[in-house]
């Protein structure tokens, strides 16, 4: 089978097109013939080993896993010993990130944990677009938020990957949300059920007099100070992903605030999780959760596709399909 195989850290530039043996289910797997996959944040530091600590999991001097891809969607090919969940020909979606990785590849073998039945509305390109990006938004706003109807959501970066899917999980729990971009994004946050959407080329968010029940922080740095000031007394600041001073601000400095104040501020770490990958599969069905997809790329493009995720203006999610039509 073909596959992109990363056998060092590096650039996109490192990444390989090969031909690989198809791996054989085992007993509790199922072999998957992929349809559709989807970049995220994780890929970026399985290809590059930064930070430093992720290699701690990843590889400490070379990739641990050497065929990168999270999120995909496909064709259940094949069933191991023990399989009663799946049969071949069902159609199927999750998160490899627990798994071993291995979604940038035509075949993969992966634990039924891992996945749950695609919907039938949606297609194979939106369903790889769903698994990683939006539990990370389900458990943000879910288990660490603890989102309760009628409360003011705030989502900071809310056009990319996870932001689209917060604003809309947050309104299908019965929030009103206000949602925070760029110019050009504004458009794609109405459309998508934004209750208010703040261009932060035009308006500093923190600088207001609107108070928030919960803040989700994805992308655009603000000081962890501001976020508290925006926020009501007992109100949640939760960061998700983020780079250099804005995660060591919300790991370190968030619980010290959180001791001294009724505001609770913190980050989360998101984990692969079949019943919230079964909720998001209910809000697709209903209609409640569309995948924004912003560039399609084909498997040959994969180092194409990670070098214009990387530049972090996606407009929702980047997706990678098997065929080369």
């Amino acid at each position: 089978m073909k596959a992109i195989v990363s056998n060092k850290y590096g650039t996109p530039d490192s990444l390989q097109l090969l031909e690989v043996e198809r791996a054989v289910p085992k007993e509790g797997e199922v072999l998957v013939k992929i349809q559709a996959a989807s970049l995220n944040y994780g890929n970026l530091v399985l290809l590059s080993g930064t930070p430093f600590l992720a290699r701690f999991a990843f590889g400490l001097f070379k990739p641990k896993y050497t065929i990168p891809g999270g999120d995909i969607a496909g064709i259940v090919e094949a069933v191991g010993m023990g399989v009663t969940q799946f049969k071949k020909g069902d159609e199927v979606f999750g998160d490899l990130s627990q798994s071993g990785w291995g979604g940038f590849a035509e075949y993969v073998s992966v634990p039924v944990k891992a996945l749950v039945h695609k919907p039938a509305n949606i297609s194979f390109a939106e369903a790889a677009a769903v698994p990683m990006a939006g539990t990370t938004a389900l458990q943000a706003l879910r288990h660490k938020g603890v989102i309760q109807p009628g409360q003011k959501v705030l989502i900071n970066g809310a056009s990319g990957g996870v932001g689209t899917f917060a604003v809309q999980i947050a309104k299908a729990f019965g929030a009103e949300v206000t949602g925070v971009c760029s110019t050009g994004n504004v458009e794609i946050l109405q459309a998508i059920g934004a209750d208010h959407v703040i261009d932060y080329n035009k308006e500093d968010f923190t600088q207001s007099s609107d108070k928030y029940d919960l803040i989700l922080a994805v992308n655009g740095y603000q000081p962890i100070l501001s976020y508290m000031r925006a926020l009501k007394d007992h109100g949640r600041y939760i960061m998700v992903g983020g780079q250099g001073k804005q995660m060591s601000e919300a790991m370190l400095l968030g619980p010290c605030l959180s001791v001294t104040s009724s505001k609770k501020l913190g980050n989360m770490l998101q984990r692969a999780n079949q019943e919230d990958l079964h909720l998001l599969k209910e809000l697709l069905e209903e209609e409640k959760l569309q995948p924004i997809i912003d560039k399609q790329f084909k498997l040959s493009e994969v180092p194409e596709a990670f070098r214009y995720f990387a530049e972090g203006h996606a407009k929702g999610k980047v997706v990678i399909t098997m065929s080369e039509d």
